[in-house]
Formats: structure tokens, sequence, C-alpha cells
């Protein structure tokens, strides 16, 4: 059954305030757009989503459990639907929230995946390898240069991909010790990079020029693509190669994953968890604390080394 008019105007209605008011990216609205839509198709039969009571979302939850969705993925699609009636209600197009009184699945936020410095090191040293090795062809070496200068920045960094894959290519001519990121919500923040990544930077120059690559556009990583910058899916696909050459479990490695080895080596080495929200580019705390767990290993290291009542055999 197809979506109804009304319903449809609804879901646009709360995604141009997403997009104009709360600054959601285009990647944020269309999975919204996903979400929502499945749920008014769903619903479409039974009353409309613009209608929908406690009872049709429930008997919507409950179907997608039995095609086999996650509990995360029933809960993101709930999630989506609160936000929706809570901007009706706001609105005074509806005058209560149906999903009120329904439940989600409650779940603990799992740990996320971590690189040991020990496996960042051998990624990072076999990528500067191959980037060095004189018989890469132009064409190759600007390649294996390219890896390198993304793998450098992104451990540099701790940048989203998305981030990562549409910097300017502005970077290759500033000397600045600082790099500026437009984030989530066009948010722009400044990160701060290294010796190293400014190396790995000037080598995928001096690559680009002998290769005489041409940089007319604003990317610093150009390519044959609809954005006209490199995608994701191609460095996250690169990046695994890299790691099953470094005898490294590829279904470890994503460039997500580099972004939490980036985040937890900071703290494991003494940094304060409001700095690494501003260089994650959080917007809130909340969602930096899913580290935690690496300050806590911290201080209870420190406490068995260096307090006294933890010195086995003391007087």
């Amino acid at each position: 059954m197809s979506i109804s008019v009304r319903d449809q105007a609804a879901v646009e209605a709360f995604l141009e305030m997403m997009a104009v008011e709360r600054g959601a990216a285009t990647n944020t609205i269309e999975a919204y757009r996903r979400d929502l839509d499945g749920a008014a198709e769903f619903l479409a039969g039974q009353g409309g989503l613009f209608n929908a009571t406690s009872e049709t979302i429930r008997a919507f939850l409950s179907d997608l459990a039995k095609q086999g969705f996650s509990e995360s993925t029933r809960s993101r699609k709930l999630s989506a639907l609160r936000q929706l009636f809570r901007f009706l209600y706001a609105e005074g197009q509806r005058a209560d929230d149906p999903t009120g009184p329904v439940e989600g699945a409650r779940k603990r936020r799992p740990l996320p995946k971590v690189m040991s410095e020990a496996e960042v090191d051998r990624l990072l040293d076999l990528a500067e390898q191959e980037a060095a090795d004189p018989a890469l062809a132009p064409p190759a070496r600007v390649r294996a240069v390219r890896l390198r200068v993304l793998v450098e920045l992104l451990y540099a960094t701790g940048l989203r991909v998305s981030e990562l894959v549409s910097l300017p290519k502005s970077l290759l001519t500033s000397r600045s010790r600082v790099i500026p990121v437009v984030g989530k919500g066009n948010k722009e923040r400044m990160v701060p990079i290294g010796d190293a990544a400014r190396a790995a930077l000037d080598a995928y120059g001096a690559a680009l020029a002998a290769a005489k690559v041409s940089m007319e556009g604003p990317w610093l990583f150009p390519a044959d693509s609809e954005s006209g910058h490199l995608s994701r899916q191609l460095f996250g696909r690169e990046l695994k190669a890299l790691a099953a050459r470094a005898s490294i479990t590829p279904a470890k490695i994503s460039p997500h994953v580099l972004r939490h080895a980036f985040a937890s080596h900071l703290l494991q080495h003494g940094a304060d968890l409001r700095a690494v929200q501003e260089l994650l580019g959080h917007a809130d705390i909340s969602t930096t604390q899913i580290y935690t767990h690496v300050l806590e290993e911290r201080l209870h290291k420190l406490v068995s080394e260096h307090h006294p009542l933890s010195r086995v055999g003391r007087d």
C-alpha cells in the first residue's frame, strides 16, 4: 500500500526541521527518511503514520523482530519515530505522542573495537615502506603514498572517514600545525597534526607533482566519483588490504577502528576526556564516554602501582 500524502508531508516537514534548525548532515537526513518511510509503508494499512497509535507502533516493531532485524536496528527505527512524533506534538499537529508508552530494547553500548599501539605501528610502517618502493611507476606511487597519508592523518587526528576523504587540497601548501575540519552539522573544529602526518602530506604532494596529476578541484584526494573525491568505501577496502599485508586480521580493521584507536591511545597516555571530545568532534560528552573503560584501566593501574596500600609486603 502506498504512503499517503499526509504522511509524506509530515516526514518532509520533520526532515526540513532537522536540516535547517538542527543542522543535521545529509547522510543523517537520508537515514531518517529510510526509517520513517519504512514505518509509513507498514502503517499505511493500519491508519497511516500520522495517525499511528501506540498499538500500531508496537505492531510495526513486532513485525521488524519477526523479519530478523536486530535490537539495535529496531531501537534506531523507534528513535526516529519518537523524534517525528515529538516534532508533530510540538508543532500542534498532534495532541499526543503515541511513542511515549512504547518501550524500546535496552542494550548496553558495546565497547569499541580498538587496535593496539603495536598493530598501528605495523600498519604505519608498512604503508611507509610500500610508498617508498623505488620500483613503483608514478601512478602506483601516487596510490601508495595516498594510502600512507590517509592512514597517517586518520591516526594522527581521529577524523571521521567522511571528514578525511573530503579534506581540502589547501593542506598541501599550508604549514599550519592545525587543520580546519567541517564535521557533522557543518560545524568546524581545528585539529592538530604532528610531524609524521605533515611529512606524509609533503611526500604526497611530491608524488602528485611527479605523476603530473591534475589538482583542479578543491579536494586533497581527487577521484572520478560523484563527489569528486575518494570514496569512503574505496579507502575502507584499501585499508583492509593493507592490514592483511601487515598480518593483521582485516575483519578487525576499518577507518572507524583507527578513529577509536586515536581516542583510546590518547586517553591511555593521559589525555583528558573533554579534550578528546573536542578532537573527535562529539557534540555531547556522553558519546565520548564509551572510552571511560580506558580511563578506568588507567586509574586502576595508577592506584595499583603508586598507592602505599597496594604494595605487597608493606610494614
